[in-house]
């Protein structure tokens, strides 16, 4: 069994009260802030580039080559924007850290913004999620009252302010320009691009959008340094990360490791497949990367090694099946989801989500042909890479690779006239199928 855990953010997750200004300060909260503000912006940002550390919401994309993108001298507000909209179906680690650590968010935030001197930052999060809302209301609130925002904080003569922004339920607005028109009070869509960003973000001025965990890293990389973070991971993938395990597996939850670990430590750690069943097929980033079988169990999880497995790392949202699951009924409800959560700008993605879903559903209660299968793969070839955002191409991520590993599946349905899977069939069909 491996011990690979690199607790860090998760560290004090199970204490009553690790939520608050004083049990961050007990584990050496807010140290890295003093230390930072005591260096100067731009060796901040290359520290952050030196880490490695890339940005922990799906891309990928280097946060220091983000910061530095920033121009200085413009004589424009500079702002800060955290994407805390997680709400794609298997995504859970942003929203436990806000939850439990919400200072640490806190104290990355102030350091990103001395860094691009910004003075203003939002946090942008899920309406729903109300109960977090108040706790980063309750941990802001804190935060200004022990001077780590607000004016002149820590002697160091930067000023701050935070505004925590509820949004209104949207998918959508976890794309970084469509969270940004939301935030202006418009309807969230996204931007085409260039400009990005950097150069006109929020109120068209420079902007940085980071996700949560990104932010809530930098504190640990100011503590302890780049060459220890980059010690971590694997060459080009830096660092630790929260893989968050769901689905069939024994203990499912957050599971704080170094990039590069495989799902089949990860298993280990959790105790494996629930008992009697085997694994069947699984997401490494969320439903809307290509699913992975039992032959990628050693996969080193980090970017390279996954895009070289024919997938995507994504939110490291490790949904788990079993053979006792339908893997076309699973992705049809996800594909649901994306047509439910589609902002209806780009035609592609607005209309051919609809027909994806009718296939789907149609396939799933055993109608159709085997050549419905050649039509679901034109249709996501038309959206895929004509929409304004990746919604449109994340339809294409689940059917296809569920087409390729599963085809014969597809078929049963067919045969049978209904899905094998259905409760009243026998459960002997399940063991023909895998």
């Amino acid at each position: 069994m491996t011990s690979v855990l690199t607790p860090e953010l998760t560290a004090r997750w199970d204490e009553p009260d690790s939520f608050t200004r004083a049990a961050y300060r007990r584990g050496g909260g807010y140290r890295a802030l003093a230390k930072a503000l005591e260096m100067n912006p731009d060796d901040l940002v290359q520290l952050t580039k030196d880490s490695g550390l890339r940005g922990r919401g799906g891309a990928g994309f280097p946060t220091g080559l983000k910061w530095g993108f920033i121009p200085q001298g413009d004589g424009k507000p500079h702002y800060l924007v955290v994407n805390a909209d997680e709400s794609e179906p298997g995504a859970c680690k942003d929203i436990p850290t806000m939850l439990a650590n919400p200072h640490a968010l806190i104290e990355g935030i102030v350091i990103a913004c001395y860094a691009i001197r910004a003075d203003k930052a939002f946090i942008y999060v899920r309406g729903e999620v109300l109960h977090v809302i108040r706790r980063l209301h309750h941990a802001v609130a804190e935060a200004y009252a022990a001077g780590y925002l607000g004016s002149n904080i820590l002697g160091s003569g930067f000023d701050l302010d935070v505004v925590v922004h509820a949004g209104a339920g949207a998918y959508i607005c976890g794309e970084e320009t469509a969270l940004l028109d939301s935030l202006e009070g418009f309807r969230g869509q996204p931007r085409l691009k260039p400009p990005f960003p950097a150069i006109a973000g929020l109120y068209a001025c420079p902007t940085v959008v980071n996700n949560v965990e990104s932010i809530a890293s930098i504190p640990y990389i100011i503590s302890n340094g780049a060459a220890d973070f980059a010690a971590f991971g694997t060459e080009k993938s830096k660092g630790f990360g929260i893989f968050s395990l769901s689905g069939h597996v024994t203990t499912p939850g957050q599971y704080e490791a170094p990039l590069g670990t495989t799902l089949r430590e990860l298993l280990d750690l959790s105790g494996g497949i629930r008992a009697g069943h085997r694994l069947k097929f699984w997401t490494p980033g969320g439903s809307s990367t290509p699913l992975f079988t039992e032959e990628h169990l050693d996969v080193a999880l980090d970017y390279e090694s996954v895009v070289a497995a024919g997938s995507m790392l994504g939110t490291r949202s490790l949904q788990i099946f079993d053979e006792t699951t339908c893997v076309v009924r699973v992705v049809l409800r996800w594909i649901q989801f994306y047509e439910h959560e589609s902002c209806g700008k780009c035609t592609p993605c607005r209309e051919g989500s609809y027909w994806v879903v009718q296939l789907l559903d149609q396939l799933e209660r055993g109608e159709g042909s085997e050549a419905d299968l050649d039509k679901l793969l034109d249709i996501c070839q038309n959206i895929t890479g004509r929409s304004f955002c990746a919604l449109g191409d994340s339809i294409e991520s689940p059917v296809k690779s569920s087409i390729r590993y599963f085809k014969d599946e597809y078929l049963e349905h067919q045969r049978r006239g209904g899905c094998p899977f259905d409760p009243v069939a026998s459960t002997l069909f399940a063991g023909e199928l895998v």
